[in-house]
């Protein structure tokens, strides 16, 4: 199955390893790539609790003020958040508390069947509101769009918290670091 996968990421992401800030990365530090079968999805089964204030949907505010909220997370994601990017949020009121990119990463033979693929992406939640299941709330209602969207797999790219999204049911099927796939 890794090895299988290897082929599919290669597709997704021609050249990932030649890229000069992966081979800059330090070699002691690791990253997951997890899938997750939408066939073997089913949200009734998680409940992450949030506060009642939260709510969840497609971002329809304000682009600067998502790239606002995503600077204060991760500097280096505000390139990926544009005009026309397929955005969901959590919001606590008229403040974006989480957000990620809602991705398609396109169909591919997988399992020995062409399988789409798709993924929650850049996923964050502004420091203010951690810890309190609104990230992991909103990766669960992104996991089931995708589902009734007709993806097969949920694909979670370049992590650094796979027990976070194991907790849905993604499973880690590639590890990597600056030198490529942990063999």
């Amino acid at each position: 199955m890794e090895k299988e996968f290897a082929k599919v990421f290669d597709e997704i992401h021609p050249g990932f390893f030649e890229q000069e800030y992966i081979k800059e990365r330090p070699a002691d530090i690791y990253s997951d790539e997890m899938l997750l079968e939408l066939s073997e999805f089913h949200k009734d089964k998680f409940s992450p609790e949030v506060p009642e204030k939260v709510t969840f949907g497609f971002y329809e505010g304000d682009i600067d003020k998502l790239k606002e909220a995503v600077a204060r997370v991760e500097e280096n994601w505000v390139q990926f958040f544009r005009e026309n990017s397929r955005v969901y949020c959590a919001m606590a009121g008229d403040e974006i508390a989480s957000f990620c990119l809602i991705e398609n990463f396109g169909a591919h033979t997988y399992a020995n069947r062409t399988t789409r693929f798709g993924g929650p992406g850049c996923v964050g939640t502004v420091p203010k509101f951690r810890r309190q299941g609104i990230g992991l709330k909103m990766v669960l209602e992104v996991t089931q769009i995708l589902k009734e969207e007709g993806y097969d797999i949920s694909y979670i790219h370049y992590t650094g918290v796979a027990p976070w999204y194991a907790k849905l049911g993604y499973r880690t099927v590639l590890k990597w670091n600056c030198n490529g796939f942990k063999r």
